[in-house]
């Protein structure tokens, strides 16, 4: 197999494997082979088939995203940036995203377009909670991305008549059967000959999901060794929801069924008993999330434009839990999403010293990767698959660079991404995507939204014209 060695990196974010942690390396080299890392260091002194000219480049592992909707998120820009049903605790989740849901024809470009975002802000490991569609699994190999694929099933969907209140349609037999598929689709994941797909059990949500339905998923994560993750405290609505129908906040009653452990994920995990909106009698939650090992996926981008966040992010951390970020959201740009994840905690706390990039970076990396049970990803360490992030130091947003990954994150974001390597093969070079015609599949989406918006005003209970379900910027002359 052939030796890849970038030689002379201005700056290497290497995994300090003694002290946990990454550390920055100057004037460093590093080799892989086969998709593996072999060294990491100065002065390699081994065989190179191929050397890759270091000068300038920050070389940093590939983020681990541990949340995102890559079938059907692309679809909703422009149309959901600014509206929240002020019924609902100005959540988009019931009224309006399922009037703007892709069509089977438009979910291989929604796929496209965000992989296509996530590769370029320096993504290499993704977890796709997407419901299950035809040629999911070949799309996610085409990217040459690693994925975990999370198939998403439930025992009920949600709606509202009124815009005010929430309903529940329930089919346990329909729930069951989707989980069996599920796990049969994940089992597929995990033979693909692309080597790079493997799996998670994905309940959707804590409030469309039978209590039987959440245990057997669970008990079937853990007897396949995977991890398990759902949404929850993720509304107002669904806060009120659980507690109405159990007496418990939704963390505890996830607490109460033995649901949570190290390989358990929860989406959000934002409305927790102590959250300002959801004042409760008990002050567990926090605890509760630390103590199981739980882990907490948290997404900035798609609250904030409702005006809900997380208080706060730096809380959590110094509470002891394990933290990922994942990309709710258009866009898919998980460098965007860490800046945020930072002004955010910042804000909320009222305290710039809540949270360090140091933290958040984590979260990126080994945070994820931990979520995931992976030791051998989101570092660059000797024995770790080659997943790697080249970075243009010398880029103009990149200047001055006194602390090069507080200039990526809070200055150049993804116009500094140069190359991107996952499992040692070259998926980005010079900031363009290889193994997808990004601008082919953005032009083909723009023309998908207009044939789902002619559908909008059928869907919507109360059959308004999109432009009064989404104002238009300005007025069109």
């Amino acid at each position: 197999m052939a030796t890849t060695l970038i030689k002379g990196a201005e700056l290497i974010v290497a995994w300090d494997a003694s002290e946990k942690r990454h550390v920055y390396m100057p004037d460093a080299d590093l080799a892989f082979e086969g998709g593996v890392i072999r060294f990491v260091g100065r002065g390699y002194d081994g065989v190179a088939d191929m050397v890759v000219d270091g000068a300038g480049m920050l070389v940093m592992p590939g983020l681990v995203n541990i949340h995102s909707h890559p079938t059907s998120e692309p679809m909703n820009k422009g149309l959901l940036d600014e509206i929240g049903s002020p019924g609902l605790y100005n959540s988009s989740l019931y009224e309006f995203m399922p009037i703007f849901r892709s069509d089977a024809e438009a979910v291989p470009d929604c796929v496209r377009v965000a992989l296509s975002e996530l590769l370029l802000s320096g993504v290499t490991t993704l977890c796709d909670l997407s419901m299950a569609h035809p040629g999911w699994l070949d799309l996610l190999a085409e990217a040459g991305m690693r994925v975990c694929i999370a198939p998403m099933f439930k025992s009920a969907r949600w709606f509202t008549k009124n815009g005010h209140v929430v309903e529940y349609e329930w089919d346990e037999k329909a729930g069951e059967k989707a989980m069996e598929e599920a796990f049969s689709l994940i089992q597929r994941a995990e033979q693909h000959s692309s080597g790079r797909l493997f799996g998670m059990a994905c309940p959707a949500q804590i409030d469309t999901c039978t209590p039987e339905l959440l245990r057997d998923s669970r008990a079937e994560a853990r007897a396949r060794g995977i991890s398990w993750q759902i949404h929850a405290a993720q509304s107002v609505v669904e806060f009120h929801e659980i507690t109405r129908r159990h007496g418990f906040t939704p963390i505890q009653w996830l607490h109460e069924m033995g649901l949570l452990d190290q390989q358990s994920i929860i989406g959000h995990g934002i409305f927790l008993d102590d959250h300002p909106s959801t004042p409760w009698h008990t002050d567990r939650d926090l605890s509760i999330l630390a103590e199981t090992g739980t882990t907490v996926a948290h997404c900035p981008t798609v609250f904030a434009r409702r005006g809900i966040t997380m208080k706060d992010f730096g809380r959590y951390h110094r509470r002891g839990v394990n933290l990922g970020v994942g990309t709710d959201t258009y866009p898919h740009n998980m460098l965007d999403e860490l800046r945020l994840v930072a002004y955010l905690a910042r804000t909320q706390a009222t305290d710039p010293r809540t949270t360090t990039t140091n933290d958040i970076f984590n979260a990126a990396t080994i945070g994820g990767a931990r979520a995931l049970g992976r030791d051998d990803i989101g570092r660059l360490a000797v024995g770790a698959r080659a997943d790697i992030v080249l970075v243009d130091a010398t880029h103009p947003r990149m200047q001055p660079r006194h602390d090069p990954v507080r200039s990526l994150i809070y200055a150049a974001g993804d116009r500094a991404v140069k190359d991107v390597f996952v499992d040692g093969e070259k998926v980005v070079e010079n900031g363009e995507v290889l193994t997808m015609d990004f601008r082919q599949a953005a032009a083909h989406l723009a023309e998908a939204q207009k044939r789902i918006t002619a559908k909008a005003t059928q869907q919507d209970w109360a059959h308004r014209p999109v432009d009064k379900i989404a104002p238009p910027t300005f007025k069109w002359l």
